[in-house]
């Protein structure tokens, strides 16, 4: 019983402590941009292996060994993706 009253005033402290921050709208944004950036650089398209999927030449990863044999797993997957992307950019720029 005990327990549960210690979690829920440190709860309520670090709810206090966050509102009290964020009342100040150029703290809000600092915290709204560091998210952004921190979002972006965690969804960084250049590091993902997807981009290599589709360039079964490249011969650092195991697909380019898979498509050599037959497998079009990678490539499919790589064109269905691209595509989804083509998708949502035409739908956002009409």
């Amino acid at each position: 019983m005990r327990k549960r009253w210690v979690a829920t005033a440190v709860g309520a402290l670090a709810g206090g402590a966050i509102a009290y921050l964020l009342k100040d709208e150029d703290n809000r944004n600092k915290v709204v941009d560091k998210a952004k950036n921190l979002q972006g650089s965690l969804s960084s398209k250049s590091d993902m292996p997807v981009q290599e999927a589709g360039k079964p030449e490249v011969s650092d990863l195991e697909n380019s060994e898979m498509v050599s044999e037959g497998s079009q797993f990678g490539v499919q997957y790589y064109n269905e993706l691209t595509e989804k992307e083509r998708e949502i950019l035409e739908k956002s720029n009409s």
